[in-house]
């Protein structure tokens, strides 16, 4: 008996120290590196932890409340209601109101929003639709329809920055932006002090800077993955959320739909999976992963450059420009494309500097979602393609992305995931739906 109270109280002294070390601190700086700029929209890093929008998206993809505490459709969806949550100030002390949301959603899209007019009615936002906008309250959620106060402007801040999310803008000086907790955030208070993101730094110098204990979360590219485990780093990653698509202008000699489908046929997604990205993600021929839909084994992803050929038939169009979006490697992608597309009787050249004139742009294209309907309507929307999708049913949905998809002007090539390094000091990181580190949860193990 006396034996199992000493082992019962040498159990309960160690376990102890581990639960104190795993009960979240308040306090402390956490330190991030970005190769970006994290105020950029979409996806920008900071402005995701100032701003809030009315709803917000949920880890299973669905809208969740935010600053809307409540909506409802009327008239087949042409028309919707957000109820706003009540005692919310933004940053500077002003009262969330529904004009003011109106205000910010004017100013971020004016003339081009995806509703037809927006209102503020009492303490409801309300907005109609010529067309049904079944997925509006998951539109809402998405990075670029967040609330920033339009009548007013912290002195040396980027635009647009006063929200009423957990961290506000309080500095940037040397490249270095600085976030501070928001004590009266209506989620609570965050448990870390001050967010501090250093900009434009390599991914070289992110890996140094993380492997030397100079700083606490840096991105690990989809490239480097690999790289980034084999140095023992602790890595979180999400799954496939960044599609790599090829758009292509439907312009000038490229207006011949049997071009563009020559070119669609004519690039080698192996090359691009195996060489450049190092096996991480997954080849498609669909606009969304497969765990997603279940019909993406539909499209085909394989190389055909006797059919590239036969398409072309016997035309050479004139010599074409392909630009991407991004780094090095992104701009890698982009000549690995202009060889294939030269094997299929292209001529194609990458474009340096700032081109005139563009025929082909490879781009990052981030889902938002992770259900279908308001998954595929993100990647539409990153690519300028303002197409409301309609329906539920994978039948409703193959055939929308089937329409799109031979159309030869949106050529999905692979699904990346998004990653990030961090220091041993970081407790609790996740990861969002479109794999953005949710940053207001995370606490420190040092933090006093």
């Amino acid at each position: 008996m006396l034996r199992q109270i000493v082992i019962s109280c040498i159990l309960a002294a160690v376990a102890r120290p581990i639960s104190a070390r795993t009960r979240p601190h308040y306090g402390g700086t956490l330190r991030v590196e970005v190769e970006g700029d994290p105020w950029q929209r979409p996806g920008g890093l900071a402005r995701r932890m100032v701003l809030h929008g009315l709803t917000a998206i949920g880890l299973d993809g669905t809208a969740r409340p935010a600053l809307a505490v409540e909506w409802k459709s009327e008239n087949n969806d042409h028309r919707w209601q957000f109820q706003l949550r009540p005692g919310v100030h933004f940053h500077d002390g002003t009262s969330l109101n529904s004009t003011n949301v109106v205000a910010s959603l004017t100013a971020i899209c004016g003339a081009d929003c995806p509703w037809t007019a927006v209102h503020a009615v009492g303490t409801s936002v309300v907005f109609t639709c010529d067309s049904p906008m079944p997925n509006l309250p998951a539109l809402l959620g998405g990075d670029e329809y967040r609330i920033a106060l339009t009548s007013a402007a912290n002195p040396g801040s980027p635009p647009g920055s006063i929200g009423t999310g957990p961290f506000e803008f309080t500095g940037l000086s040397n490249g270095v932006l600085t976030l501070s907790a928001n004590d009266s955030s209506w989620q609570g208070r965050p448990f870390l002090d001050v967010l501090e993101i250093h900009t434009h730094r390599s991914i070289r110098d992110q890996f140094l800077d993380i492997s030397g204990g100079r700083t606490d979360l840096v991105e690990v590219p989809s490239e480097q993955l690999r790289q980034a485990r084999e140095q023992r780093l602790t890595v979180v990653a999400s799954p496939p959320v960044s599609l790599l698509a090829l758009t292509i202008s439907d312009s000038g000699s490229l207006a011949n739909l049997n071009l563009r489908a020559s070119i669609a046929l004519a690039v080698d997604r192996g090359a691009l999976f195996n060489v450049i990205f190092q096996k991480q993600g997954e080849i498609t021929a669909s606009l969304l992963p497969a765990e997603i839909t279940g019909y993406s084994f539909l499209f085909t992803a394989d190389r055909d450059l006797n059919k590239a050929h036969e398409l072309r038939g016997g035309v050479t169009p004139p010599g074409l420009t392909i630009a991407a979006e991004g780094g090095p490697t992104m701009q890698l992608s982009a000549q690995r494309i202009a060889l294939n597309l030269r094997d299929a009787g292209f001529n194609v050249q990458v474009a340096t500097g700032v081109p005139q004139h563009i025929d082909l742009t490879l781009r990052l294209l981030r889902l938002e979602s992770n259900q279908p309907q308001p998954g595929m309507e993100s990647i539409l929307r990153a690519a300028g393609l303002a197409i409301p999708v309609q329906g539920q049913t994978p039948a409703a949905l193959y055939t929308v992305e089937r329409q799109i998809l031979f159309s030869h002007m949106l050529i999905p090539l692979l699904y990346l995931p998004r990653a990030f390094a961090i220091s041993g000091r970081v407790r609790d990181l996740r990861l969002g739906p479109d794999g953005t580190p949710e940053l207001a949860r995370v606490s420190l193990e040092d933090a006093p």
